[in-house]
């Protein structure tokens, strides 16, 4: 869901790899929107920061001592449920996309994506919009298979919860979904909750995936 957020993103970056770690806080200040305000080399200190601090966005790495990026996530979004998680990683198997996203990460690209698509990530994730990769759906939907309680859940979204839907698994905003629907923002934040709600989900992505998986969207390879 939509998250308004100040007018630079508060943005918790964590890699193991100290010269990864430079370089991206480097990257990060040339762009004026985003504000680096904390980086880790741990999950744990990932933890830690995102409570004290809580940024708009973790940029957060999978493969780390201590606690992994995906059991940091998990943790973090237990203790600061309003912290946003884009997952960077060099890992692109669905084994490790998939937990990622279920611990309630929003976001994944992978590392060897250029800057202004990194930049595109952190812009979309600050506002709670889910940003993946085309190809990091495909190897997901691969990997997960749907089941009849997905089916039945999807049977009991509305006509404009579909339309929605359909708009989300393209990209759209909340905000963009509203002009091209000529409703109020306000209006399709609700119309996205309630498909959350009776999609059992906690994220966009998650509700897309579903959504591909139930055929009711095409399949992105």
């Amino acid at each position: 869901m939509t998250k308004p957020f100040k007018s630079k993103i508060r943005l918790l970056i964590i890699d193991d790899y100290p010269v990864v770690l430079s370089g991206l806080v480097a990257m990060v200040k040339n762009h004026e929107d985003v504000e680096v305000v904390g980086a880790a080399t741990s999950g744990k200190k990932a933890v830690d920061l995102s409570v004290s601090l809580r940024p708009d966005v973790v940029l957060m790495n999978i493969l780390m001592p201590e606690m992994d990026g995906i059991q940091a996530t998990q943790a973090i979004k237990q203790q600061a449920p309003e912290v946003n998680i884009l997952i960077f990683s060099g890992l692109s198997g669905s084994q490790q996309i998939t937990p990622a996203l279920n611990a309630g990460a929003i976001g994944y690209i992978p590392k060897d994506s250029a800057e202004p698509q990194l930049l595109e990530a952190i812009r979309q994730v600050a506002k709670g919009e889910a940003w993946l990769h085309p190809s990091i759906i495909g190897q997901v939907l691969k990997q997960i298979q749907g089941g009849d309680e997905e089916t039945d859940n999807i049977k009991r979204l509305t006509v404009r919860e579909l339309q929605v839907l359909k708009l989300m698994s393209e990209g759209y905003s909340n905000q963009e979904i509203a002009k091209m629907m000529v409703v109020s923002n306000a209006t399709v934040h609700s119309h996205v909750s309630h498909i959350l709600t009776k999609l059992e989900v906690s994220s966009r992505t998650q509700a897309v995936i579903i959504a591909m998986r139930a055929g009711i969207l095409p399949n992105i390879e």
